[in-house]
């Protein structure tokens, strides 16, 4: 008996021990110049409760001249694993516009759009563990908005519902000639609700998306109805606020953390901004500055990961890079006291890196899907997107 208890003993640390190994591996899942697209961009993933791994993004046919890249004709693109990310399922494109899509008086004015070119942007997905569901929103022409739902771990989607109504309720506080959800993915509150941070701009100014304000729109019936939350911050109190993400903390409150476009003086001091609500909607806190993350002047990723002996483990991901915007050396990055400070950081890609998105599975891995690479001098022509796969263990190693 006792060399049987001696030898479980012996194979259950083993078997613990394996479990804690630092593990890493990356997968380019999206290439520059394949299935008929210039570029793949603006990465988002989520994973379902049945481990169901989905990864979506912009497909882009850009112009000739590759300028305004957002304004080009784009497609929505989605891959799925469901053996943990060591295969994919061949891409599909999951958005069929309508009939009477109409392209964005705006970016004609500006000379960004083209008669033949629809822009399909800023895809945001949410998974619903309350309902065993995927919801999907994304923008045409960042003009008009849409929802989807998939009740089959993203396999097929129900047809597109027009939201557009959501942001007019915006438009007596603030005329927008811009919309754009997320990107990334949104939140699902502990009380049910669906949060997704929302940008606007009056479109006068670069890119036709300056200046520019975030708010969140919400759901609290599983997607049926969508409402508006109150403004965060505007153009110019935040220089030109955009792409924003969600968590909620411990105590209920929701924090969005935002990419925005304030120069200090002196560079080394822009930090991203960050404010709370008590429930996402309203009554929002003064706009802070977190020391611990250098704002890149580029999209994030913040996410609560599964519990493993601490509840407080929250990941955010980013470009660290505190001497200048370039867009390089993609960090992940640990904070254990509810996203105040960040002690914990290892380097994902030491190269040119942008945009990237963060989700967890039910077994405790962790995935960072992002802009890898690029295939010239243009920071935002990113030659693959690409999934990395990581435990707790490489991170804190």
């Amino acid at each position: 008996m006792t060399r049987i208890i001696a030898l479980f003993l012996s194979l259950t640390m083993t078997i613990v021990a394996h479990a804690a190994d630092p593990e890493l591996t990356k997968q380019n899942i999206f290439r520059a110049g394949e299935n008929g697209y210039d570029v793949y961009r603006i990465p988002g993933i989520v994973v379902t409760p049945k481990g169901t791994i989905i990864a979506y993004c912009e497909a882009r046919d850009l112009p000739e001249d590759r300028a305004g890249a957002d304004w080009a004709k784009i497609d929505i693109l989605m891959r799925r694993s469901t053996d943990g990310g060591k295969t994919w399922l061949p891409a599909q494109n999951v958005v069929t516009p309508p009939e009477n899509a109409q392209l964005n008086s705006i970016a004609l004015e500006h000379g960004y759009d083209d008669k033949n070119a629809l822009t399909i942007n800023n895809p945001v997905a949410i998974v619903d563990r309350q309902q065993n569901a995927l919801h999907f929103i994304y923008c045409i022409e960042y003009a008009r908005c849409y929802y989807m739902r998939s009740t089959d771990e993203g396999a097929t989607f129900t047809e597109a519902v027009d939201i557009t109504d959501t942001f007019e309720a915006f438009r007596k506080e603030y005329d927008w000639k811009v919309i754009a959800t997320g990107p990334g993915h949104g939140i699902q509150l502990k009380n049910g609700r669906l949060l997704i941070p929302v940008w606007m701009s009056t479109g006068t100014g670069g890119g036709a998306h300056r200046p520019s304000a975030v708010s969140t729109i919400y759901s609290d019936d599983q997607g049926k109805t969508w409402r508006r939350g109150d403004i965060v911050v505007n153009h110019p109190e935040l220089r030109n606020p955009s792409e924003t993400v969600a968590v909620e903390l411990e105590d209920g409150r929701v924090m969005l953390n935002i990419r925005h476009e304030t120069f200090a003086r002196n560079i080394k001091s822009r930090r991203r901004a960050v404010t709370t609500s008590p429930n996402g909607a309203e009554n929002w806190s003064p706009i802070q500055f977190n020391e611990g993350l250098p704002e890149s002047v580029c999209m994030a990723s913040i996410l609560r990961i599964a519990p493993l002996g601490s509840t407080k483990r929250i990941v955010f991901s980013n470009p660290h890079n505190p001497e200048n915007t370039e867009r390089k050396n993609l960090a992940v990055k640990m904070s254990y006291d509810e996203a105040q400070t960040w002690p914990v950081m290892r380097v994902l890609e030491s190269g040119r890196s942008g945009y990237s998105d963060l989700a967890t599975g039910p077994d405790g891995w962790i995935y960072c899907f992002y802009e890898r690479n690029t295939f010239d001098e243009h920071h935002h022509n990113t030659k693959y997107l690409c999934v990395a796969k990581f435990n707790a263990e490489w991170l804190t190693d």
